[in-house]
């Protein structure tokens, strides 16, 4: 499986970005899919995670701003981010919940205050 992120950028604090992930091969529909965040400087974490029927997870931090949704005919993984803050700034991943695909190369979000 290859995991291609995209949509980050540079934004201002209270701004929008929606990022997107597409997985190649035939699993993706029966995974349970998380999108996952690396400050600089900081280890990677979960920040939210989506399983095959669709339930939602969120990390306190941005419940409320994010949303997490899943395209299973297109093997995508969204994250819509919404009034966004400097914190939120990271390399932003997409895998399974639990790490087991192949980590891709990730999508920059930079925040600016």
């Amino acid at each position: 499986v290859q995991l291609q992120a995209s949509g980050g950028g540079l934004v201002q604090a209270g701004g929008s970005l929606r990022l997107s992930c597409t997985a190649s091969g035939s699993t993706f529909s029966r995974a349970h899919m998380g999108w996952f965040r690396q400050p600089p400087g900081k280890q990677r974490k979960l920040v939210a995670r989506v399983s095959s029927t669709g339930v939602t997870y969120y990390i306190e931090s941005v419940k409320g701003r994010f949303t997490i949704s899943r395209d299973n005919t297109e093997n995508t993984v969204y994250l819509q981010m919404n009034s966004l803050k400097p914190e939120d700034t990271a390399v932003y991943y997409c895998n399974t919940y639990i790490g087991s695909f192949p980590w891709g190369q990730g999508t920059l979000v930079t925040v600016s205050s």
